[in-house]
């Protein structure tokens, strides 16, 4: 396994809208792994494919945040969504920022596991808010989004003049 290369934001490649996976081929089982390597090596709870500049639609994330329990979902979509809840969230390819962002509490997800089985799982609380996030990348949409422009703009600023002075283009 290796750990791969988060993009971060400004990157545009972060807007991009993830395309279905029809087959699961070696290739998208090695992804997973290697996305769950990252995920913990980087101490995230989810990560999605659109932000290791892949494009497709497959998400990870650590259930109870505990290492061996993972899940891997491909080509998730939330079919049911109860309840309200927020938490301040923050986001691998955002670091160093955080905010509280309105989700629902529970959900109800249909997805593709790595053996290509269709399945449905129910999430609440803190796994929920976590696998919205993550469906949420694989359509180009990050957490900020969700936030006033005043507060877009001002991260964007401070991103911009943090990267200026490490000399990051």
């Amino acid at each position: 396994m290796s750990v791969l290369k988060i993009l971060q934001y400004p990157d545009k490649r972060l807007r991009l809208i993830a395309k279905p996976i029809n087959i699961i081929t070696q290739e998208i089982q090695k992804l997973a792994d290697n996305m769950l390597e990252t995920m913990h090596v980087k101490e995230g709870i989810g990560l999605a494919a659109t932000q290791v500049n892949i494009p497709l639609q497959i998400i990870v994330v650590s259930k109870n945040n505990i290492k061996q329990e993972n899940l891997i979902l491909i080509n998730p979509e939330i079919i049911d969504q109860k309840g309200n809840i927020s938490i301040e969230e923050g986001c691998l390819s955002i670091p160093e920022y955080r905010a509280f962002i309105p989700r629902s509490d529970y959900i109800k997800v249909k997805a593709i596991n790595l053996f290509g089985k269709k399945i449905e799982i129910e999430a609440k609380s803190i796994l929920s808010i976590c696998i919205q996030h993550e469906i949420d990348h694989l359509k180009g949409k990050l957490f900020i989004d969700y936030l006033s422009s005043l507060k877009q703009e001002r991260i964007e600023k401070k991103i911009k003049k943090t990267n200026k002075k490490n000399k990051i283009f």
